[in-house]
């Protein structure tokens, strides 16, 4: 049984290599569109996760791998998401829709003691899938087209430790390992000429860096209720993303575009950069009654970064990401009413951006809610269930002939929490 679960783990990390994932226009900029964070826990609460510490036992926090300190049960996940995504510019009035579902996070986690917690996790970070076409009509009667097309899928596999130090206090490591390709080609092409002229760039990553979380719940046993902090930080590159250019004519010889013929280099070279992944923060503060509700509050930061696009810098800035949310527990005893011990969980969030084009930010906003379905055979020591996420959003804007992107994500998967590797670890 579990050489059959080790091998599903394996296909499935496969397919999130394989998969590709539809995105915003914006993700032509640097490494492509940028997963906040793809567990519905998380996501259906705003993104609240560095103050949040699970009240039940069977969830395992990635995020802040310090907030395990309830965590009892080996916890396997399964989750995916349907993107919609509908674009507006006041560029020749034009409107588009995209459309994708692809599997979203896997993760397996367990207690190594007591004390010990550890989790695996593999999911996507950033994607990387469009195309925009510019038609120029010339003097001369002739059409000028400018395309530009992206693709690929940067994954990200971690490995999260936890400590409890005390009833109070508790610290924790994650490792993140980044890995994938991302492809840009920018071509020039002519209606009277028949080569064209394309710039492709091929980022190839493998890096490293690491996660430190810290934080400290104190619980007043007379009323329940719950004070607690949290604070991450993300640093430490320990591996290069290297960047492969080619300029150079062709043309194609069959109507998809995908076999060139009589190509001609122009120029090609290869560099290497350091700063794919800068230094984030983030810190919160949250508040509830044990078994109950939770609210929490979260700051998020990242430092600006240089990365190299169709051969020069790209500068992006320094971006910031408020959230709020929690969740609501109506009656966990409360047997004869199943809508009693169902979670309800709610949040929201505002993000500045890293991009800044034609002189305006390109920031987003959005509002979130989900609920766990307990499974009929589920206890509040063994919350197993079913996970739904529903998030609603805004990226952009209309200025300067900019994007405006508003956009609908669903999220779906299955959390199962049992004993059943327990044994096996202690042999």
């Amino acid at each position: 049984m579990k050489k059959i679960f080790v091998l599903s783990f394996i296909s499935v990390g496969y397919f999130l290599n394989a998969q590709s994932l539809s995105n915003s226009p914006y993700a032509t900029y640097g490494i492509g569109d940028v997963k906040y964070d793809n567990t519905i826990e998380t996501s259906s609460m705003g993104g609240i996760s560095t103050a949040y510490i699970s009240d039940f036992t069977s969830s395992f926090n990635f995020a802040n791998p310090a907030n395990n300190a309830n965590f009892e049960l080996t916890s396997i996940k399964l989750e995916a998401t349907n993107e919609n995504n509908y674009f507006k510019t006041n560029y020749n009035n034009t409107k588009s829709t995209k459309h994708s579902t692809y599997l979203s996070n896997i993760s397996i986690a367990f207690p190594l003691s007591p004390k010990l917690k550890m989790g695996l996790s593999y999911q996507p970070y950033s994607s990387k899938s469009y195309e925009i076409v510019h038609d120029e009509n010339l003097e001369d009667g002739n059409i000028r087209r400018n395309e530009f097309k992206g693709s690929g899928t940067l994954n990200t596999a971690q490995i999260a430790l936890g400590y409890k130090v005390n009833d109070k206090f508790a610290v924790g490591v994650r490792a993140n390992y980044y890995f994938g390709n991302l492809y840009d080609l920018n071509e020039l092409s002519q209606s009277n000429a028949e080569l064209v002229n394309g710039y492709e760039t091929k980022n190839n990553v493998r890096n490293f860096n690491f996660t430190l979380g810290a934080s400290y719940q104190n619980l007043n046993t007379s009323t329940d209720r719950k004070l607690t902090v949290g604070a991450t930080t993300t640093f430490g590159n320990t591996s290069n993303m290297t960047t492969d250019y080619t300029n150079s004519t062709y043309f194609y010889t069959d109507a998809s575009k995908s076999v060139k013929s009589n190509e001609t280099i122009i120029e090609r070279k290869s560099i290497s950069s350091k700063n794919l992944l800068p230094l984030q923060a983030s810190l919160g503060v949250g508040y509830g009654e044990e078994n109950k509700w939770f609210l929490s509050l979260q700051g998020d930061y990242k430092r600006g970064e240089s990365i190299a696009y169709f051969g020069t810098s790209l500068d992006l800035q320094d971006s910031y990401r408020i959230s709020a949310g929690g969740w609501y527990l109506p009656n966990y005893n409360n047997f004869r009413s199943y809508f009693s011990r169902i979670v309800y969980r709610y949040g929201a969030f505002y993000e500045k951006g890293n991009l800044k084009i034609a002189g305006q930010d390109i920031n987003k906003f959005g509002v979130s809610a989900g609920v766990l379905l307990p499974f009929k055979t589920s206890s509040i020591t063994r919350m197993s269930g079913l996970e739904i996420g529903l998030e609603v959003g805004k990226r952009g804007t209309l200025k300067n002939n900019l994007i405006n992107q508003n956009y609908i994500n669903l999220k779906l998967g299955f959390n199962f929490a049992d004993k059943w590797f327990r044994k096996t670890l202690y042999n």
